[in-house]
């Protein structure tokens, strides 16, 4: 079968590779779509994966062709998409049903092989069946939206705060599509690109709701924006030292500060910074992954839901589309930033 291998740092390339059999507890899934991540870009260009050579690709969506030894029959041929994170289940977090804070997991894409590929095997424990009318492109973003949906959760956003989304790749306007789809009224964003603006307006903000880092002092639009007050709620999508500063600074009193973007380097306060945590009591929140236990109020089932109902339509963040053969220029445009992009989408035939 064909697949997208990372055999060393910088070395990765579409090549014929066995196809896999499924284990005990696991099944063969045909991939159908599967998206690149922005993690995927240090994976394949600076860092390497913990296991290599491997088939990287956690964002993926296929149909159930073959079970391992185990599986209820109910799975073959069935639509799906796929949580990543395969859990140890012997921690204390796992205990706890928090998968997404295991401490011992395993991992689609980066520790195992994953979704650039004609064909993987997932264990069954790991899939969610697909609505009829959620599409493979779809199911192929159901990662990141539940990454976005489990951030919002972890600060009880109400409708009626004022919220500042700073930092608008995919996982930034996912926040902002899943916070208008919970009602929210009040939206600011931060962003640096024209295409951010456009796609900050295609789901629903106004043209002034929607800051250019680089023409204007965030600060101050802010401190306009909210009549010095501030916001409510700050999600920090970016991951850089002066993007958490700033986000701490733009805070309401009482405010909360919600980190998701990964760490670009190492993070240092500065006294002034931390004096307004203290003095504004403000609450700093991480949030990493998603929820996923197999019950209807996890991330997963909530981003099902609102897929099945039309909430949200997030294939209108993808803006490049390539076949398994050619996803390295995808790979390519987002190391390169040869063009601008939102959500790069893998189609496998």
């Amino acid at each position: 079968m064909k697949a997208l291998v990372l055999s060393d740092v910088g070395k990765i390339k579409v090549e014929e590779i066995s196809k896999p059999s499924p284990k005990q507890g696991e099944v063969l899934v045909r991939v159908k779509a599967c998206g690149i991540c922005g993690s995927d870009i240090p994976r394949a260009y600076k860092d390497g994966a913990h296991n290599m050579p491997l088939v990287i690709g956690h964002e993926f969506a296929g149909e159930v062709e073959e079970l391992g030894e185990g599986v209820d029959l109910q799975w073959l041929g069935r639509r799906v998409g796929i949580f990543p994170l395969i859990p140890c289940n012997e921690c204390e977090c796992c205990k706890n049903r928090k998968y997404e804070m295991c401490k011992n997991y395993s991992y689609l894409g980066s520790r195992r092989d994953g979704g650039f590929a004609e064909f993987v095997t997932v264990p069954a424990w790991n899939l969610i069946e697909l609505p009829k009318s959620v599409e493979f492109e779809e199911a192929a973003m159901l990662e990141p939206m539940a990454v976005a949906v489990h951030a919002i959760r972890q600060v009880d956003v109400s409708v009626n705060d004022v919220v500042c989304v700073m930092g608008l790749g995919t996982i930034g306007l996912l926040t902002v599509m899943f916070l208008k789809e919970m009602g929210c009224k009040n939206i600011l964003v931060v962003g640096n690109k024209n295409s951010q603006r456009e796609k900050a307006i295609e789901l629903g903000l106004s043209a002034d709701d929607f800051c250019d880092s680089t023409l204007w002092d965030v600060k101050s639009w802010v401190a306009e924006k909210t009549g010095g007050h501030g916001a409510d709620v700050f999600f920090e999508c970016i991951g850089k030292n002066e993007s958490v500063s700033l986000g701490i600074e733009l805070a309401a009193p009482s405010g909360k500060v919600c980190l998701v973007g990964n760490p670009h380097s190492d993070m240092e306060l500065d006294r002034a910074i931390y004096w307004k945590i203290l003095r504004n009591q403000l609450t700093l929140v991480g949030t990493w992954n998603s929820s996923y236990t197999w019950d209807k109020d996890d991330d997963w089932h909530y981003v099902i839901e609102a897929l099945k109902r039309g909430r949200v339509k997030p294939t209108q963040l993808i803006t490049h589309k390539f076949p398994l053969s050619d996803i390295l220029e995808g790979f390519e445009i987002m190391r390169d930033k040869s063009e601008e992009y939102v959500k790069v989408m893998g189609e496998v035939e």
